[in-house]
C-alpha cells in the first residue's frame, strides 16, 4: 500500500490518520491515534503500553476485536514509516465501546456521522483534484485559474461556484475587498511578481483581501497558492507543520503584518510536489483550519 491514500481527521484537535485499502475498498485507522484519543494521553510511549495491555485483554476475553487488527506502515514524526496497528470502521466502533464515559460516547458519535454537508462533499471533490488532468491545466497565479479551482471544489454545491462575488463581504469586523471594485483588484494582484517567497506570501496575502468568492475562498486560495509554489520554487506547503491557532493568527495579522505568516510558510516548505499524500493531508489541514471552534 505504498500508494495508498492517506485521511486525516480530527476530534478534538487530534489527529486521527487512516489509510485507504483499494483491495477491500474501505479505510483503515490507526489504533494508536484513536487510544491517544480516548485516554487524552501525549505520551506515544504510554498510549502504545495502553494498547498493549488492552489487546492482550481482549484477546483473553476472546473477543473478536483482539485478532482483528491489522499492520500497515504509517508515516511517524522522524519521517519513516513504521508498521502500526490499525482497525477498519467497525473495528473503530467497537474499540470506543471498550472505553467508558460521556467523551467515548462523543467520539463514536463524531466516528459515525456521515458528512454529507457541502464541506464534506467539497472535501471529496478537492481529493479528486490530485487525480484529475484539471490540475495540470489551471492557470497559475491568475484570478481566472483561482476561479478555476474554486468551480471544481464547489461546482453543484454552490451555484455561485467560480465566479466572483458581486456583494460586499465582511468576516470579524475585517471589511474584505468593495465588490464594485474587485475586478480591477484581481487585475492588480495578477500583475504581482511571482519570483521568491516573499513575493509569493504577499501575493497570496492580497487574494485573501480580495476575498473574491461568496465562500469558499481559504480553502481554494490555499491550492491556488501551492500551484504557484510548485511552478516558481518547485515547492510545496506541508500544512500538517501549521497548527490551525497559528495559521489563523497570522493571516489575520498579514493585512499589516505578513512577516509571520511568511515565516510559518518557509518552516512548512517541502520538495515533495507531486506526492499523494502531502497533497491529501493538506486538504485535510486546509479543510480543519475553516472548521468552527
Amino acid at each position: 500500500m505504498s500508494n495508498a491514500k492517506i485521511s486525516i481527521r480530527f476530534f478534538d484537535d487530534r489527529e486521527v490518520r487512516a489509510l485507504w485499502d483499494e483491495t477491500n475498498a474501505k479505510w483503515w485507522f490507526s489504533v494508536l491515534d484513536i487510544v491517544a484519543v480516548l485516554t487524552d494521553q501525549n505520551d506515544y510511549t504510554k498510549t502504545r503500553n495502553y494498547w498493549k495491555y488492552l489487546k492482550a485483554k481482549l484477546k483473553k476475553e476472546n473477543s473478536e476485536l483482539g485478532s482483528a487488527t491489522t499492520q500497515l506502515k504509517l508515516l511517524a514524526n522522524d519521517g519513516k514509516r513504521y508498521l502500526s496497528d490499525m482497525l477498519d470502521y467497525n473495528g473503530i466502533v467497537a474499540l470506543g465501546k471498550e472505553f467508558p464515559g460521556k467523551k467515548a460516547n462523543r467520539f463514536i458519535d463524531w466516528f459515525t456521522f456521515s458528512d454529507e454537508s457541502i464541506d464534506g462533499k467539497s472535501k471529496t471533490k478537492a481529493y479528486a483534484l490530485f487525480e484529475s488532468s484539471l490540475i495540470n491545466s489551471i492557470e497559475v497565479g491568475t484570478s481566472s485559474g483561482l476561479q478555476q479551482i474554486h468551480g471544481y471544489l464547489f461546482g453543484g454545491l454552490y451555484d455561485f461556484a467560480g465566479q466572483i462575488r458581486q456583494k460586499n463581504i465582511s468576516k470579524s469586523g475585517f471589511q474584505f475587498a468593495v465588490s464594485r471594485f474587485l475586478g480591477n483588484t484581481l487585475i492588480q494582484i495578477e500583475a504581482m511578481p511571482e519570483s521568491s517567497l516573499e513575493e509569493i506570501v504577499d501575493k497570496y496575502v492580497e487574494m485573501n483581501i480580495a476575498h473574491p468568492f461568496m465562500e469558499g475562498n481559504g480553502r481554494s486560495t490555499r491550492v491556488w497558492l501551492d500551484l504557484i509554489l510548485k511552478k516558481r520554487l518547485k515547492k510545496c506547503v506541508d500544512w500538517s507543520k501549521i497548527s490551525k491557532q497559528d495559521y489563523m493568527h497570522a493571516m489575520t495579522l498579514s493585512p499589516i503584518k505578513s512577516n509571520f505568516l511568511k515565516k510559518l510558510i518557509e518552516n512548512a516548505l517541502t520538495t515533495k510536489i507531486n506526492d499523494r499524500e502531502m497533497f491529501m493531508k493538506g486538504i485535510d489541514y486546509s479543510y480543519y483550519y475553516e472548521e468552527n471552534d
